[in-house]
């Protein structure tokens, strides 16, 4: 997964215990995408049906004012909630894609993020329960969906190439079940779910914005700091045991940090397709980093969603689209190149 080619001189810290590598190309497209991603926050902030000038909104969030509805009620938490859910699908495809060493794992292609979208369905169309309910359906349907995947593609160990193959057939499977809850709801539920299956962040609030704020703040310091233990992983299961790494913990790990937080992005903004592809990617060779690269992934994935959001609402004068329109035509061209060039790579 590191770029080919790639030479990164890193700076390594010391005071007295910790011990701190750090790659300055990282940090500067850390803090390069950092800034990039005001501009469609300030986009997103300022256009709609009405036009709000930057200094009015950034007046009416500290003071209040007229436009205080549409301001902090209406655009304020939907762009919150993109900006969250595009980092949380950045890392956790970025840690998939690590751990499986190959590009094509990300949460979307081998079916967790449909079983997360099971699971949440079934709290939707059944239980008519609320957003914490809904989380938790996510999260248990993600990790079931993980379950049988591992479970299916385990044979001797579980090679990256059999785990996305059946993770396909996995997700395959489960939208068709999605497919058959929509049919048996009624009609206002299943017209609901079916543009939340579609990924959108239309009518977002603010306890969508506090429970996906919740898991990031959690689950991305744990990612970080199993993270660390990817490059070992990757040298393979002995070499690692032999540096002292407990191997079967970190892989753990890393699937049930990467499974929360697509599940909770998942519940909070629906199933967005290839953030948590594509995100990864770009961000490894925006960096040119041998390490996972975590933090740069999600900032990449904030500003893929926050762009793909400004281009759902205003691609069309006067239509909103729902953003997973968006990524899904940007990401499946990504994914056709992706398997064409996996294909031709592999040998005859």
């Amino acid at each position: 997964m590191t770029a080919p080619g790639s030479v990164l001189r890193a700076v390594r810290l010391r005071r007295e215990r910790v011990s701190l590598r750090v790659h300055p190309r990282s940090v500067v497209v850390c803090a390069a995408l950092a800034v990039l991603l005001l501009v469609p926050a300030a986009l997103l902030m300022t256009l709609g049906d009405r036009f709000i000038g930057l200094p009015t909104v950034i007046g009416t969030i500290l003071e209040g004012g007229r436009s205080q509805f549409v301001v902090v009620q209406l655009r304020l938490p939907r762009m919150l909630t993109g900006l969250l859910v595009g980092f949380a699908l950045g890392v956790s495809g970025a840690m998939l894609q690590r751990l499986t060493r190959n590009p094509l794992g990300s949460p979307d292609v081998v079916g967790l993020t449909v079983g997360a979208a099971t699971g949440a369905l079934l709290v939707i169309l059944v239980f008519g329960g609320a957003m914490v309910s809904v989380a938790v359906g996510a999260l248990v349907g993600g990790l079931l969906a993980t379950v049988v995947v591992y479970a299916l593609s385990y044979r001797r160990g579980v090679q990256s190439f059999r785990l996305i193959l059946v993770g396909l057939g996995v997700g395959a499977g489960l939208e068709a079940v999605n497919a058959y809850l929509i049919t048996r709801a009624d009609l206002d539920a299943a017209r609901t779910a079916q543009v939340w299956l579609t990924g959108s962040l239309n009518n977002r609030g603010w306890e969508d914005v506090l429970a996906i704020a919740a898991a990031v703040v959690v689950l991305v310091p744990v990612a970080l700091r199993v993270g660390r233990g990817i490059p070992l992983l990757e040298l393979g299961d002995d070499a690692a045991r032999a540096r002292g790494l407990s191997v079967e913990s970190t892989r753990l790990g890393l699937v049930l940090v990467s499974v929360g937080l697509a599940a909770v992005a998942t519940a909070a903004a629906g199933p967005i397709s290839f953030i948590a592809l594509a995100a990864p990617q770009v961000a490894l060779r925006l960096t040119r980093s041998p390490g996972p690269g975590l933090v740069a992934a999600g900032l990449t994935g904030a500003l893929m969603l926050s762009l793909s959001d400004l281009a759902a609402q205003h691609v069309i004068p006067g239509v909103a689209l729902p953003v997973g329109l968006a990524t899904g035509v940007v990401g499946g061209s990504y994914l056709v190149w992706l398997l064409v060039r996996e294909f031709r790579s592999r040998p005859e």
